[in-house]
């Protein structure tokens, strides 16, 4: 069960609004930098919540994928994003994917601030 988990938090983010707003444009964009990245997506649900209060409502993109998932959630009031990649490594190193596929949708976003993390699961050996 060994696999890598990167989490990054956008803030500020200098993008499109709709890239925050449109689940179906964030939802292709997705798809598009995962087979980008050479992963594979088995399954997708893009949910655009309602309008509140504090403004516009955010989006969830998921994409289940072979090698594990990639979670997406944006806050439009505040610019800000929330991106979890996960890659299981059996039956191969999907480590650089995983990057590549984080980099991609940070680059798509323009965050102005970015906090990273990365977590190695499971035994490695």
């Amino acid at each position: 069960m060994q696999g890598l988990h990167l989490t990054a938090d956008l803030h500020d983010c200098r993008c499109e609004a709709r890239w925050l707003l449109d689940a179906s444009t964030l939802g292709t964009a997705c798809m598009d930098a995962v087979r980008a990245a050479g992963l594979q997506p088995v399954n997708q649900l893009f949910h655009t919540f309602p309008d509140t209060g504090h403004g516009p409502g955010g989006i969830t993109a998921t994409v289940l994928l072979a090698e594990s998932h990639l979670c997406v959630h944006t806050w439009p009031e505040q610019r800000a994003v929330t991106l979890d990649v996960y890659v299981c490594n059996f039956g191969g190193d999907h480590s650089a994917k995983a990057q590549d596929l984080l980099e991609a949708l940070v680059a798509l976003l323009r965050p102005g601030h970015v906090e990273r993390r990365a977590l190695q699961r499971g035994q490695i050996g």
